[in-house]
């Protein structure tokens, strides 16, 4: 480059001599009076300006044929540029999944900048591979360091996806299959499945992947003639480690064999997503770009784990940038930049901003920068005004800075946190270690020391301190398992165990100790403080019960479950040991398991399955958050043509229109809204037309906006984006309000499809009078559904003077499978299908819960009889719920647990096992599993 400024430099100074020679000539001539023949200095001048021509025009020539070779040299860099380019942007669009993830164009050039210093020298093609591949990692570390872990396989995923579309060796369009799969298509339209073995979903992602790749054209078929190698394969454990059938030599052993094989497991075993995508990361070592040069890509390095450690942050740090620690619930680094400073011998200042901290932190800094001090600035996110000063501060006192000056920040993510001071910074992410092994190592090296384990000298306090410990380890992994471990995900910290270890040494100093007020204190007070759901208190009361008992402090005692589901691993023995000697338990707690089951939990091994699902389904969104909002890649139809064609076929699917005064009509037939379900009926029909007209006119704008008849809105751009992006439009979900406006689902192909099924109930509800049996998941207000039955329930037994105060909800689970078996509906009450259970399954011979099948997170339960009795009534103690009488289920709409979404609860048979076997599996009813 420098070369190049000095061949432009050289040829201006010739072409100006040029000019200026030609100006002077024309003086001469213009300025010459006689016989032109006889003025020997303009000979002269004449002759001196051909040679100085000549000798310009050799230098220009030389010149223009020296930048050529210059810029053919430019050009085998071009590579580096287009790196460089790929990894800017994705960096850039990891701001749009957190806030926090914000870095600046010139920390991306230092880092740019420093691979060209640090990559190995060497011929250009091998020096442009040398400078790609550390470019690379350079920017993948400094930016993987400030990445939450739920977002580090996406960044890398994100990188590897461009860098292959950007060598056109991967098209926008396969990347829109791995993310979307079959979400736009519709189970009622689509090809019937012909496989009982197969989920919903996965034939719908079958579909869009055999009409939206070529590889995969035939996959339908070639699944029919080898059923029994797709079955194998649909449920083995490790599908993503198997060979394909049918594919396996198309695929080969390449990066985008790699990828295809993803996209396959995704649409087929979403739970093994995130596995397959790390597969195929490792694979992705080199990338052919035009001209058939080969360039490092990503590789092993990409996904092995790494620790970012204080003292490592320390060594990339200097006077002038600070680094941010983005914190999470339950890690704090100030113990650690607090150790740090002493080893290397300085003085921190450390100030946890709020309320009137702001000068205390300005004379901290203003001391430091003179004395060569740390200041280490915690919980910023409650000091945002002086945030906003922080980088006028920093810019101020930039010329007189000690180099020794060192300054820390600790803050949660805030969408009002300050861009600028963000892009001036190194971001780091602080998060708790994950699994029982690193959380129970972190109470006995944070919590329990060698002091605190000698305080009381009985086995009793040690092995309850063990229990303790361990106890709060559980709850806090148990949140990764989502609404199955907890309905709302507490954040239990530090602060929860060592108020029970206080009430616990108090306490048995005391006196004797009393295990029912351990166990209050410790489930309803210390940590039931935070529990605001019923459900959740239930839990960790059942946890208390079974390990905070006499049966804890005996030898024999173990955390392990009673009994383990046959075919599942679980072969390490959780005991409790007692000593006096904390290296005897980190000695102990080094050999726990790397990998939890879910059934020291108290879990199904399903539970795992929940657990990469969830994860998966996570992944996917982050990534489809960041794809372009323009145009669809490459020379396919535009992203506008595409929304403008589905909302076509949407439309025509829209639902015909309730009329009100028609509905009336029907309804005075059928007993007028003096019936408490007429009511109902006519409300659900008013609900349901207001989302019709909603989603119509929705569709109607897209389409005119899209052709440039309306003006463009916010609301509108997003719908479009939600189309294209086969999501549910925003403005279907939700009111201006934020209150819910139809039915959540987590693609538009379910939740029209869930349309078409709420409209076919209500429409033969009002053409052929109630059903037999009601599917409850098509009801808005389904617990209005149940009130409006006991109302009638009620009414029916006047005569035994009931009244809605006097009676209360009774079920019982029938022998009728599905809604078809359902053949006449009950005299009073109501049958209920469409229900399913989560955590558990239902053995119709025996009436009872079992255990779930392998790899079947849900199963159905059959038709579901609900009336009203009579508080007291002998039919509520008369039911056969087996010998440990029966279990209280929660019903929800969803799958997330929350007490907006609670319908009512059940009492359900289980014969096999205690009701708390059942509360520790997290054993709830859904009426919607999508």
């Amino acid at each position: 480059e420098e070369q190049l400024t000095s061949v432009l430099e050289e040829v201006t100074e010739n072409t100006k001599s040029l000019l200026m020679l030609d100006e002077l000539l024309l003086q001469r001539l213009s300025a010459n009076q006689g016989n032109l023949l006889d003025d020997a200095e303009l000979i002269s001048v004449l002759a001196d300006t051909k040679a100085k021509v000549v000798e310009v025009n050799e230098k220009l020539t030389s010149a223009s044929e020296m930048r050529e070779s210059i810029n053919e040299k430019r050009e085998q860099f071009r590579p580096v540029a287009t790196r460089g380019s790929v990894l800017y942007f994705s960096i850039v669009d990891m701001s749009l999944i957190n806030c926090m993830y914000q870095t600046s164009l010139d920390q991306f050039q230092a880092l740019f900048d420093k691979s060209m210093d640090v990559a190995e020298k060497g011929f250009i093609n091998k020096r442009v591979g040398n400078i790609v591949d550390a470019m690379t990692y350079l920017v993948y570390r400094y930016i993987n360091q400030g990445l939450y872990e739920r977002d580090k396989i996406a960044f890398k995923l994100i990188v590897a996806m461009k860098i292959y579309v950007t060598a056109e060796r991967l098209s926008g369009a396969d990347v829109a299959l791995l993310l979307k799969a079959g979400a736009s298509l519709d189970i009622s339209t689509a090809k019937p499945k012909p496989f009982t073995w197969m989920s919903d979903t996965a034939w719908l992602n079958t579909l869009a992947l055999s009409e939206g790749n070529a590889l995969f054209r035939s996959l339908p078929e070639d699944m029919s003639r080898n059923e029994t190698l797709w079955f194998e394969w649909y449920n083995s454990n490790e599908p993503e480690n198997l060979a394909v059938p049918n594919y396996e030599t198309r695929f080969g052993d390449d990066a985008i064999g790699a990828f295809y094989r993803t996209t396959l497991v995704r649409c087929l075993r979403e739970d093994r997503t995130l596995l397959a995508a790390i597969k195929f990361i490792r694979q992705a070592e080199a990338v052919e770009v035009a001209g058939g040069q080969k360039l490092p890509a990503m590789g092993p390095k990409f996904v092995e784990p790494i620790t970012d450690t204080v003292e490592g942050v320390y060594a990339e740090m200097d006077n002038q940038t600070p680094v941010i620690y983005l914190l999470s619930a339950g890690a704090d680094p100030t113990d650690s930049i607090e150790t740090l400073c002493r080893k290397k011998r300085k003085e921190i200042s450390a100030v946890s901003l709020g309320e009137g901290q702001e000068p205390i932190a300005n004379r901290a800094i203003s001391a430091a920068v003179v004395n060569g001090g740390w200041v280490l600035l915690q919980n910023c996110h409650l000091g945002l005004e002086f945030m906003d000063t922080m980088e006028d501060l920093l810019e101020k006192i930039k010329e007189n800075l000690h180099a020794d000056f060192r300054l820390f920040l600790t803050t949660e993510p805030h969408p009002k946190f300050p861009i600028a001071l963000l892009q001036s910074c190194t971001k780091v992410t602080n998060e708790p270690p994950k699994g029982l092994r690193a959380g129970m190592l972190r109470s006995y090296t944070v919590i329990v020391d060698q002091d605190r384990l000698e305080r009381i000298e009985t086995d009793e306090w040690k092995k309850l301190l063990y229990a303790l410990c361990f106890t709060h380890s559980i709850v806090q992994e148990r949140r990764k398992f989502g609404p199955l471990g907890w309905c709302i995900p507490y954040e239990f910290n530090d602060g929860d165990l060592q108020a029970c270890i206080n009430f616990l040494e108090k306490h048995l100093y005391t006196g004797a100790l009393s295990w029912p007020t351990l166990q209050y204190m410790v489930a309803q007070a210390q940590y039931g403080g935070k529990i605001t759901d019923n459900f959740d208190r239930r839990l960790f009361q059942t946890y208390a019960e079974a390990w905070l008992t006499p049966a804890t402090l005996s030898q024999q005692f173990e955390f392990n479950p009673e009994e383990t589901v046959a075919g599942a691993s679980f072969d390490h023995r959780y005991d409790i040991i007692s000593s006096g000697e904390l290296e005897d338990y980190h000695a102990s707690i080094s050999r726990l398991p790397e990998v939890d089951s879910p059934e020291v939990f108290g879990l199904h091994p399903n539970a795992d399955l929940t657990f990469r699902v969830k994860e998966a389904s996570e992944l996917l969104a982050v990534i489809v958050e960041t794809q372009p909002k323009s145009r669809a890649a490459g020379d396919g139809p535009t992203r506008e043509e595409i929304v403008q064609e589905k909302t076509e076929g949407l439309l025509e699917a829209v639902p015909v229109d309730y009329i009100e005064d028609l509905t009336l009509e029907i309804i005075d037939g059928q007993g007028g809204l003096g019936v408490p379900l007429n009511i109902f009926l006519f409300q659900e029909t008013q609900r349901l037309q207001i989302v019709i007209d909603i989603v119509r006119k929705t569709l109607q704008l897209v389409q005119q906006a899209i052709k440039g008849e309306v003006v463009v809105t916010e609301d509108l751009i997003r719908s479009i984006n939600a189309i294209f992006d086969a999501a549910v439009p925003h403005v279907w979900l939700y009111t201006r309000g934020g209150d819910e406006l139809s039915w959540l689902s987590p693609t538009l192909g379910l939740w029209y499809n869930g349309l078409a099924q709420r409209d076919v109930q209500l429409r033969e509800w009002l053409d052929g009078g109630r059903p037999h049996s009601y599917w409850m998941t098509g009801f808005f207000n389904p617990q209005g559904f149940l009130t409006g039955m006991q109302q009638e329930v009620t009414r029916a037994n006047a005569a035994a003077k009931w009244s809605l105060d006097s009676i209360t909800l009774f079920s019982e689970v029938t022998d009728m499978e599905t809604k078809e078996n359902v053949r006449s509906a009950p005299k009073e009450g109501v049958f209920v299908h469409g229900l399913y259970l989560d955590g558990a399954a239902w053995n119709r011979s025996d009436a009872t819960l079992v255990e779930s099948e392998p790899k079947k997170l849900f199963a159905a339960l059959p038709v579901l009889y609900i009336t009203a009795v009579a508080k007291g009534s002998a039919k509520l103690t008369t039911v056969d719920y087996g010998p440990f009488g029966g279990y209280v289920a929660p019903i929800y709409k969803y799958k997330k647990r929350l007490d907006k979404y609670l319908i009512t609860s059940v009492k359900l048979p289980t014969r096999e096992h205690r009701p708390s076997h059942w509360t520790l599996r997290g054993l709830g009813l859904l009426a919607s599993t999508e």
